[in-house]
Formats: structure tokens, sequence, C-alpha cells
């Protein structure tokens, strides 16, 4: 019987974005996120774009039918008195961060780096750690981490 890779796993990006926003919000602070204008798929009032960016109060009492979905943020808000649609997809989102406190995360521009066919300290040549001597699997166990300076 052979083992079948596992599939692909979902972006994290959506469930930080969701806990942060919970975070902030049971902190008594304000959501903010930094979304890269320059990308496809964005509904947002382009008049309010500066440098390629445009950052949005993602607040409850300043949002209507906040939905934050692993695809996409979705809200109702208004922009100089006007009610927008406005539509961030995930991968257009570069961060989160408190309006007060500053606190929040950055995503970086890939959140799945390349799989690599050996383990970064091990020659080509050397069975790796998830085999024996005679190229069987090693049973799994609990799962270890370590420290790469």
């Amino acid at each position: 019987m052979t083992q079948q890779d596992p599939s692909p796993m979902s972006s994290r990006r959506p469930y930080l974005v969701r806990a942060m926003h919970e975070w902030m919000t049971d902190n008594h602070q304000t959501p903010h996120i930094v979304v890269d204008a320059s990308l496809a798929g964005l509904e947002i009032p382009r008049q309010f774009v500066q440098d390629g960016k445009i950052i949005l109060n993602i607040s409850f009492t300043a949002t209507q039918n906040l939905n934050m979905s692993n695809e996409r943020i979705e809200f109702n808000a208004r922009f100089g008195g006007h009610t927008h649609h406005v539509v961030v997809p995930m991968h257009a989102l570069l961060g989160i961060y408190a309006r007060e406190s500053g606190q929040g995360m950055i995503f970086g521009e890939s959140e799945t780096p390349p799989p690599q066919t050996t383990p970064p300290d091990t020659p080509p040549d050397t069975p790796s750690a998830s085999s024996d001597a005679a190229g069987k699997p090693a049973p799994r166990g609990r799962a270890q981490l370590k420290v790469v300076k």
C-alpha cells in the first residue's frame, strides 16, 4: 500500500485575521487592515488609495454585514458620506493591526514555501530522519520542533 501525499493545507491567513479581529475587538481596540490596492479582484473606493495601498477599518461599528470567509473579507461601509460595498480577497491582505496600540500582524507575500525533497540539514545521500537505515518509513510519533538559526 502506498502512502498518498496529503492534500495541500489551506491558507493560515483567514484564520489569523479572524483571530486577530476577535482579539482586538475583545480588548476594545479598532481593527484595521492594510490592503494591496494594485491586485485584481478588489472592490474598494479607489479615491482613498495612497501609495498603492488602502487602510480599512473593519470594526463592527464601522462596517455592516462584515463577513470574513477563507477567500475574502466583505462588508459595506461609508466613505465620504457614501456607502460602498467592499471586497478584499485574502491574497490582497498585507496585514491587520489595532489603531490604538499598533499591535497586529503583517503577512508575507507567500505563505507556502516550496516543498523540499530532503530536510534542510540532511545531505542528499544520507537517509532522512523520516526513514530508517533500510529506507523504510520510520513510525510516526509526536512531532518535534527544531530551533533553526
